[in-house]
């Protein structure tokens, strides 16, 4: 939600001006900025003095904010199903945001309806519900050749100027006014007093995104883990484990590190406002940095500090883990992945989990057993 947006709550909004013009009548094309809209769209979305700029893929950002601050917007895209839509958001973040979703049914009839996205469940998407005051004038959807057209107005409080905005689509036609779950989406920052996307660089935007998220987890959740494992559970492949253990952390934390860096080129960027998600971060970064420091500053095998050391180096370590994992699973949920992504890491934090145990139970089978028969059996300490 926009700080300059008011706050009330405007009612239900009714079904769009339909505005339909046969294929057959009308020849197929993509929308561009050069386009005459004065065929097709009423007034005042039809007006010469709308500024136009492509946001993303095939999508079309056009508007004119007049003297009273209120602010025509045309947004289209190409359309064969579904629905469309633009959000407006204070953060870049969907939840919280309000958005004017619009479609043609089965039947030909062209909705346009405001939403409230409470959350990213079908169930915390409400219909006529949020902060976006639109004005007397009907909001429209028209569909044209290979575009559908959304164009609706806005009543701000003061001069809309640079805004988070959210635009996306389906390919699913709404049931009962209830949203599919989108097949894609963007988010990006527009200033509406310039006319331009402030953030121009978007597919670099998601590059960085994508990285920094696969960098993260393979390095803090994947590796790191599995060097853990081994310094625990192979113990008796003496000296193996050991380099295995230091070879695993190693380049857990060097790509951990480099997802670390990726994530901070993306905030520099959108200026996300994600707190808890960078605090952990942070604090996974200083774990692991002090894991790294003690490495090479650990004491003799044989030296009295050395026990004080193992604690040190088992329990931070176990604390970065745990905060690496929730950090994981918190940037998969507010980075918007999609659910591959979550089968992944929710498959690998699975196994791992499996795998421990039955791991944990074989372990301390053995101690017992060497502790019967009276076997020095290694310890779990870093004593090589």
């Amino acid at each position: 939600m926009a700080t300059a947006m008011p706050t009330q709550v405007r009612g239900a909004l009714s079904m769009g001006i339909v505005v339909l013009v046969g294929a057959a009548a009308v020849e197929a094309q993509r929308d561009a900025c050069g386009a005459d809209l004065s065929t097709f769209l009423p007034s005042p979305f039809s007006s010469s003095r709308l500024h136009c700029a492509p946001v993303w893929n095939s999508f079309i950002l056009r508007h004119f904010q007049n003297g009273d601050n209120i602010m025509s917007i045309v947004l289209s895209a190409t359309y064969t199903s579904g629905w469309v839509g633009i959000g407006f958001s204070s953060d870049g973040k969907m939840v919280g945001s309000s958005a004017m979703v619009g479609w043609i049914d089965n039947h030909g009839r062209a909705y346009i309806r405001q939403y409230y996205l409470r959350g990213q469940t079908s169930s915390g998407v409400k219909v006529d519900q949020g902060n976006l005051l639109t004005t007397d004038t009907r909001p429209a959807v028209v569909l044209y050749g290979d575009n559908i057209y959304l164009a609706f107005q806005l009543n701000f409080s003061v001069q809309l100027a640079q805004q988070h905005i959210i635009v996306a689509s389906s390919a699913i036609t709404p049931n009962k006014f209830h949203l599919a779950e989108h097949d894609d989406k963007a988010t990006l920052s527009f200033d509406f007093s310039s006319g331009d996307p402030v953030s121009t660089d978007y597919p670099y935007q998601l590059k960085l995104k994508r990285n920094h998220g696969a960098l993260a987890m393979f390095g803090w959740g994947i590796l790191l883990p599995l060097g853990a494992i081994v310094a625990r559970y192979l113990r008796h492949k003496d000296p193996l484990w050991y380099y295995l253990h230091i070879l695993l952390q190693f380049l857990g934390y060097i790509i951990g590190l480099a997802g670390v860096v990726t994530g901070i080129a993306l905030y520099n960027r959108i200026h996300s406002n994600f707190t808890i998600h960078r605090g952990l971060g942070i604090s996974v970064l200083a774990l692991g940095s002090l894991q790294v420091i003690a490495f090479f500053l650990r004491p003799n095998p044989d030296s009295k500090a050395r026990k004080y050391w193992n604690r040190y180096h088992h329990w931070l370590g176990r604390l970065c883990l745990f905060f690496a994992a929730v950090n994981i699973a918190l940037g998969i949920e507010i980075g918007g992945a999609n659910m591959l992504w979550k089968v992944i890491y929710g498959a690998f934090i699975s196994v791992i989990l499996i795998t421990v145990t039955f791991l944990e139970i074989m372990l301390w089978n053995r101690l017992t057993k060497a502790s019967t028969l009276g076997i020095q059996m290694p310890t779990c300490n870093f004593e090589t």
